[in-house]
């Protein structure tokens, strides 16, 4: 069952997307050469303290961080660690959730490393398109496999391709909710959207093939291939008058 939220509850998610934001932004200024990935969950860690909030992703499952930090070939789950530094030309996927009054906001974004090349500029930027997107599909009564077919369609209209075991969800009280978004498939399937469904939306896009395995940690996934992955999220409330993204500052 995929659960509407009322106007008031979509309020607290779009303060818990507000922090989020705020610390995707914080952590991505702190992105660049030398700086390990465990240095940038402290600086997430600290901005959802400040703010009152708590993180989203740490405990949850298990999982020790505040952030996912994905480099390069990985995909999602990456954990900070203080051995890895990142380096130039490096790219850095950076997945953060805050919880504000129970309600759970969700983000992720690539960073370049200084100077990447330009065909990996080319994965950022088509995978950034791939969001907007499908966030132009959220209208009340479109079918949900339409925000899945955008995302689809821009990525593999670019030569690139997509992640399937992974996917977008809705999102609220529980960081997981139904339904689950694919990043792919046919356009006018599924159920139709309407005002108070709040979706994760998060594309999901490798340079090379779209098969991934897991690591021996039990939580970093990457590319089967070694190619380069991009990933882009944001919270998205289905309203009447059209979509509302809720991880903004």
């Amino acid at each position: 069952m995929i659960i509407r939220k009322s106007p008031s509850e979509i309020e607290i998610m779009r303060e818990a997307g507000r922090v989020t934001a705020r610390t995707l932004r914080l952590v991505g200024e702190a992105v660049r050469p030398g700086v390990s990935t465990a240095e940038l969950d402290e600086v997430a860690e600290a901005v959802i303290s400040e703010e009152g909030a708590q993180p989203a992703f740490k405990g949850y499952h298990g999982f020790p961080a505040t952030i996912c930090a994905s480099l390069n070939s990985e995909v999602v789950h990456g954990i900070p660690t203080r051995r890895r530094r990142l380096r130039e030309g490096d790219v850095l996927s950076v997945d953060v959730g805050a919880i504000v009054d129970g309600y759970y906001g969700d983000s992720a974004m690539t960073f370049a490393v200084g100077k990447i090349s330009d065909e990996t500029r080319r994965l950022l930027d088509v995978t950034a398109e791939c969001l907007v997107a499908a966030i132009a599909k959220c209208f009340e009564d479109m079918r949900l496999s339409d925000i899945s077919h955008a995302v689809q369609t821009v990525a593999e209209g670019a030569g690139f391709s997509v992640v399937r075991e992974y996917v977008g969800h809705g999102i609220g009280r529980e960081m997981h909710e139904e339904p689950q978004i694919p990043n792919f498939g046919p356009a006018g399937k599924g159920p139709a959207l309407k005002p108070g469904m709040v979706f994760a939306i998060e594309p999901m896009i490798n340079a090379g093939g779209h098969a991934v395995r897991s690591l021996e940690d039990g939580w970093t996934v990457v590319t089967q291939d070694g190619s380069i992955s991009a990933h882009f999220e944001h919270t998205v409330a289905i309203r009447e008058n059209g979509p509302t993204i809720l991880t903004v500052e």
